[in-house]
């Protein structure tokens, strides 16, 4: 059998264009994903996720970040105006991870009724007071004990809402102090600090179907970064135990240098299942689809696997969970 595409690309607009369809159905990329450009009304999303499937002709995963806070491509009335993650955490106390697992509860339902069934989340990502504001108050709190508990929270919620979560950003992105949007980020943690800290989250965690990872330099273990990286590979899988389905962050992040079809070749030969392309013009999404290949029969079980994660969602008492949420967060619970 023949690997799905090892891509997860996305589309220009509201409507895919006719080329499009055409590179979607030659590439036959593992999933895609959505922005806020590709958002209007609740039927033109279901219509563009039903696009998007018949392009590959099969019932793929389509994700999409909506954390809450400044990221989420979902905005009144589609979705919920949500707080930012840690303020939601700090906020609801002692009720921290029951307020964040209807949190995402919630999330998944709004997801899930318009045809998209994977979110890029949990953030297990330990902040500091050092961690750069792009990711800071995204994160979920500053120990590893209070992050694990309320990221498997999350990917509970997710889960029991029919939506395939993302774990991010593997092996670990809070000690970044720049934005990887821009720069490279480098940290200079001796090994021993990141494996007891920041990888020790991602290892109670290690049995999420899909992950992201980080486009940070680790200098006590590789001068490249850990997308890029075969060593930094080699600990997510071995170290952390992690075998489920990994994509990179987006590989047009500046953090990344060179051509896109080369880093997707160089983050594929370094370990990486699944790369993740976005806002690019179709002659770079198809070159980057040629060079990230299809997934081997390895990779293709992680990505079976991770579709089957995808179940029917549990029944959910809407007006019950908002007030039970409400109670938890002592009434101010969205923006």
């Amino acid at each position: 059998m023949t690997g799905f595409g090892a891509t997860i690309l996305d589309a220009e607009g509201l409507r895919l264009t006719q080329n499009e369809k055409a590179l979607f159905r030659d590439a036959d990329p593992f999933g895609f994903i959505l922005f806020a450009r590709n958002i209007s009304s609740a039927d033109q999303v279901r219509a563009l996720c039903g696009e998007l499937r018949d392009s590959v002709g099969r019932d793929c995963l389509i994700t999409i970040d909506q954390e809450g806070g400044r990221v989420q491509r979902l905005r009144p009335p589609l979705g919920r105006d949500w707080l930012p993650p840690m303020e939601h955490a700090v906020q609801a106390g002692d009720g921290a991870e029951r307020a964040m697992y209807l949190r995402y509860r919630l999330i998944a339902h709004e997801l899930h009724a318009l045809g998209i069934d994977s979110n890029c989340a949990p953030i297990a990502d330990i902040a500091s007071a050092d961690t750069h504001p792009f990711l800071r108050n995204r994160c979920y709190g500053e120990a590893l004990p209070d992050v694990t508990v309320l990221a498997r929270a999350v990917a509970e919620a997710h889960l029991d809402g029919g939506v395939v979560p993302v774990l991010k950003h593997i092996p670990g992105h809070g000690r970044a102090v720049a934005d990887s949007h821009l720069d490279l980020p480098h940290v200079a943690a001796p090994a021993a600090d990141l494996e007891a800290t920041d990888f020790a989250a991602f290892r109670a965690l290690n049995d999420l179907p899909m992950a992201m990872t980080a486009h940070i330099v680790f200098d006590a273990l590789d001068p490249r970064p850990a997308t890029l990286s075969p060593p930094m590979m080699e600990r997510i899988r071995k170290g952390i135990g992690f075998d489920g389905l990994i994509m990179t962050d987006d590989i047009s992040m500046k953090a990344l240098q060179g051509a896109p079809a080369d880093i997707a070749g160089q983050s594929r030969a370094a370990g990486c299942d699944i790369v993740l392309l976005c806002n690019a013009d179709l002659a770079v999404r198809t070159q980057v689809a040629e060079a990230a290949g299809t997934l081997d029969e390895v990779g293709q079980n992680r990505a079976l696997r991770a579709i089957a994660a995808r179940k029917t969602p549990a029944a959910l008492d809407i007006e019950a969970a908002e007030a039970e949420l409400a109670a938890l967060m002592g009434g101010k619970v969205y923006v």
